[in-house]
């Protein structure tokens, strides 16, 4: 076993480890060659795109890059997945069994998709018309599902766990109408949206809207129902009614499915997990309730708003000014108040722009009301956003 020091240890190469690292370069020079981030993966995805490629908008292929080209410079890049947290010993075990210590660390580990929480679904997707966006490896399959379906019923799903950007699941939805309405072939097609959530959307102002767009699309939105198996030979899916417990078949045609998501089982299963699994950090300062060497941000922590990109734009900054107030044992002050953004796709050329924050209050940054669909707000999602991810963000600028 060999053992590695670093001052400043990140487990996770997504979007929250690689925004974080390159904030800490830039406004903590000194840190240089003193930042590890570890993360398995020899690739980086924007995942945003991932509904615009089920969409037939993108090629998957724009999406994903090699990660050594977004690790920022100056800091080190160890390509091994976590074992084990040793919180107490300032240490992490490497999947190889290698220990990296550290004087702090931060966890933006990002979410684990658990496809087999849902009987039948691992087996089934990217075959017999049993596709998901949330996978690199079958998001394409999505849209020939989509482009090739002609009549018949076609289901989407929303579980009942956290979820990475929870408008995606409908999202994609609203793209399939789209496209069977200019196809001409929607009168043909029933579409069901099985959600485990109580509501279309969390926060008033944009679920209003979105329930008039349900009604307008003619959409069968059914609420607390939770996809728990498929059966794909027979085109079955069955639903948990989470009011009743009752169990309801339903025969489908095409099926777009969101998976059960949660914290890595090195999280969830570490003295850093709070009872539900997540990182349990305070939901402001983003330090670690027990461990003040700890900080966490993204996905996997305890945070509850929205498990988005756009969050973690605004957690970043927050956490890096607490790390670095910590780093000079100053008091850490930097308060993230629960912003977040979901860009709601509508249809093609149409998007609600939804942002908020903790309170569930809308947080809106444009001159205009967000809450209705906009051409302007698709080409901001489409074009604008990635660019400003891959060359602001990722880069420590945004």
């Amino acid at each position: 076993m060999e053992n590695q020091t670093y001052k400043i240890v990140i487990v996770g190469g997504g979007t929250g480890g690689i925004t974080v690292a390159a904030q800490l370069l830039r406004k903590m020079p000194a840190l240089r060659d003193q930042i590890a981030i570890i993360d398995p993966s020899g690739n980086h995805y924007y995942q945003p795109l991932w509904t615009l490629v089920g969409g037939g908008v993108y090629k998957k292929e724009k999406s994903v890059r090699d990660m050594k080209t977004v690790i920022p410079e100056g800091a080190s890049w160890i390509q091994q997945a976590v074992k084990k947290f040793y919180p107490k010993d300032n240490k992490v075990q490497l999947e190889n069994n290698d220990f990296v210590h550290y004087e702090f660390l931060v966890v933006a580990a990002g979410l684990e998709i658990h496809w087999d929480k849902i009987k039948g679904l691992k087996e089934a997707l990217g075959t017999k018309n049993v596709c998901s966006n949330y996978s690199y490896e079958h998001v394409d399959y999505t849209w020939e599902t989509i482009r090739n379906f002609k009549s018949g019923t076609a289901v989407f799903t929303h579980p009942a766990s956290p979820v990475k950007c929870g408008g995606a699941p409908q999202k994609i939805m609203y793209l399939a109408d789209d496209y069977f309405r200019k196809t001409g072939v929607r009168d043909q097609i029933k579409i069901i949206f099985g959600s485990a959530n109580a509501t279309i959307f969390d926060v008033a102002k944009y679920r209003q809207e979105l329930e008039k767009i349900l009604v307008r699309k003619g959409i069968d939105a059914r609420f607390c129902y939770n996809l728990v198996e498929i059966k794909p030979d027979e085109k079955i899916a069955i639903f948990e009614d989470l009011n009743s417990g009752k169990k309801d078949e339903i025969q489908y045609d095409m099926i777009h499915v969101t998976p059960y998501m949660g914290a890595p089982k090195f999280v969830a299963e570490s003295p850093l997990a709070d009872e539900t699994g997540f990182l349990a950090v305070d939901i402001h300062t983003l330090q670690h309730k027990k461990f003040e060497n700890v900080f966490g941000l993204g996905d996997n922590a305890n945070l509850p708003t929205s498990k988005t990109g756009a969050a973690i734009r605004k957690q970043a900054p927050v956490l890096v000014d607490n790390l670095i107030a910590s780093i000079r044992n100053q008091t850490t002050k930097t308060i993230y108040n629960g912003y977040t953004s979901c860009p709601i796709v509508t249809g093609y050329n149409k998007l609600i722009l939804a942002e908020f924050d903790y309170s569930k209050e809308p947080m809106e940054s444009m001159p205009f009301d967000q809450g209705v669909e906009r051409t302007s707000m698709y080409i901001l999602k489409k074009d604008l956003l990635p660019v400003l991810y891959w060359n602001g963000m990722l880069k420590g600028t945004m």
